[in-house]
């Protein structure tokens, strides 16, 4: 079915803060979950509600924590979450991150002793919003197989990446490591739909189209996406000091304790690198471009990347966002959580 953005905003705070999160945190966790919906990034959406419900309900995460901020250079500085929710925490960072690069052109803050953050996509876009160029970065508990390997060691550790350009439009990047998102195959088994066979693996190891076979995920181009994987979990795991790869705590193991979890982010204001106003044209220029360019058989035409994100928002703003019936009948109801995530095997049916 089709929802207003603004109606299920307000569905999605609701049931947070009836789960035990204060207001204001309750209203960020909306507010990044209602951007997921709106971009059609349905996997880091709504369908996340009762889960983060039943861990908040359950003690594993802080509805008040006590956040403590150290500002450890004049570029630099470390957010204690205290188990906190990290979609509030990741906000708060990238405010203070923005707000450090503006002063002296680079940021680089970290969060440590978080919760799960949601899209990536929505804290970068907050410094693209102030004209800035942003990078971030956070773990996830182990579930992909190395390069090489038959056994999972490190999460999807997914990165994003914005700039703003002259006319607005923001090149948003928002990427797991992994071929796909681990949320993509919990979407797929909400739609009871197959996916590629390119996207993970089965119990031996071999590829699979059913989303309730998949035991573990792969990483992205191979060596390169283990690459990758690697160097988020160092930057945001090792670098904080935080639990690390097959360390990083599960998702559903013991929904009563703090996941640990890290991000980063890295902020540059392009007021120091030169003259800003060429930057963001050439940003316009790039997307320009860009979309002159002959397209392959199959595409209307070349978008720069999230383009496609910024369409689906216009269109559901325009006619609804697309949500499950069931996700959107537990979102109308009385029921917090109905205990389907403590303990839970993320790859069991």
């Amino acid at each position: 079915m089709r929802v207003d953005k603004v109606k299920l905003k307000e569905l999605i705070k609701n049931k947070i803060n009836r789960a035990g999160l204060n207001e204001e945190h309750a209203e960020v966790v909306a507010d990044v979950l209602t951007h997921a919906d709106l971009r059609g990034i349905h996997s880091h959406g709504a369908m996340r509600v009762e889960y983060y419900a039943e861990r908040i309900a359950k003690g594993g995460i802080n509805p008040n924590p006590n956040i403590k901020f150290e500002k450890t250079g004049p570029a630099s500085g470390v957010f204690e979450a205290d188990g906190g929710v990290g979609h509030y925490m990741a906000k708060k960072a990238m405010e203070e991150a923005i707000k450090m690069a503006k002063e002296v052109g680079v940021a680089v803050v970290g969060v440590k002793n978080m919760s799960h953050s949601g899209a990536l996509s929505y804290f970068v876009q907050q410094a693209a919003n102030e004209q800035m160029v942003a990078l971030s970065m956070c773990q996830s508990d182990p579930m992909v197989v190395p390069f090489g390997g038959a056994e999972p060691y490190y999460g999807t550790n997914p990165i994003a990446f914005a700039a703003p350009s002259s006319s607005g439009d923001n090149i948003i990047i928002d990427m797991a490591t992994t071929v796909q998102a681990w949320g993509k195959v919990l979407h797929a088994r909400s739609k009871n739909e197959s996916i590629p066979d390119t996207w993970a693996v089965d119990e031996n190891g071999e590829p699979t189209t059913d989303p309730f076979k998949v035991k573990a995920l792969v990483p992205i181009a191979g060596p390169k996406g283990y690459g990758l994987m690697m160097m988020v979990d160092v930057l945001s795991g090792i670098l904080l000091g935080l639990p690390f790869g097959k360390h990083v705590s599960s998702m559903y193991e013991d929904l009563t304790a703090y996941r640990k979890l890290g991000q980063l982010h890295i902020v540059i204001n392009p007021e120091f690198f030169g003259d800003k106003q060429v930057f963001l044209d050439k940003v316009t220029q790039t997307i320009e471009e860009l979309h002159e360019i002959k397209p392959a058989k199959g595409f209307d035409r070349v978008m720069y990347p999230g383009e496609p994100e910024i369409l689906r928002s216009k269109a559901y703003e325009k006619d609804g966002i697309e949500i499950v019936d069931d996700i959107y009948e537990y979102l109308e109801s009385d029921v917090i959580h109905n205990n389907n995530y403590d303990n839970k095997d993320p790859f069991a049916k």
